[in-house]
């Protein structure tokens, strides 16, 4: 998708899809690209000590992101991380996701995350 010669990497990068994903991941970026997918959030119990450290050093970076085969796709500035619940999710976090509370949990539902706290990031598209 798109022709990303001459886009600049950074050393950050963000990988977006899995192998047998059925195209989750490309939906994803194609989201950040067109600007209605500002967050990501994940389950902090699926993070290690280190990647939420990192997840933090992230904030006013620029970080490139790529698909799940590592092509490069776009670049974001991470602008904030923070702390929510899934079962009570920040409503920056819906905002961005463009999601009702409801279609968050649907969209996120994972064994045990319901309730769990989460670690989530707004960024926006930079190229």
């Amino acid at each position: 998708m798109g022709d990303h010669a001459g886009m600049e990497i950074h050393e950050r990068k963000d990988s977006y899809g899995w192998d047998g994903d059925g195209g989750l991941g490309e939906r994803l970026i194609r989201r950040i690209i067109d600007g209605t997918k500002t967050p990501t959030c994940c389950p902090k119990f699926s993070m290690t000590e280190a990647e939420l450290a990192e997840s933090h050093a992230n904030v006013g970076k620029v970080v490139t992101i790529t698909n799940k085969d590592g092509v490069p796709r776009c670049n974001v500035r991470v602008l904030e991380c923070f702390e929510t619940t899934f079962g009570d999710p920040a409503p920056r976090l819906l905002e961005g996701e463009g999601s009702t509370r409801a279609e968050f949990h649907e969209n996120h539902r994972a064994p045990g995350a319901h309730g769990s706290p989460a670690s989530a990031g707004n960024s926006r598209t930079t190229s």
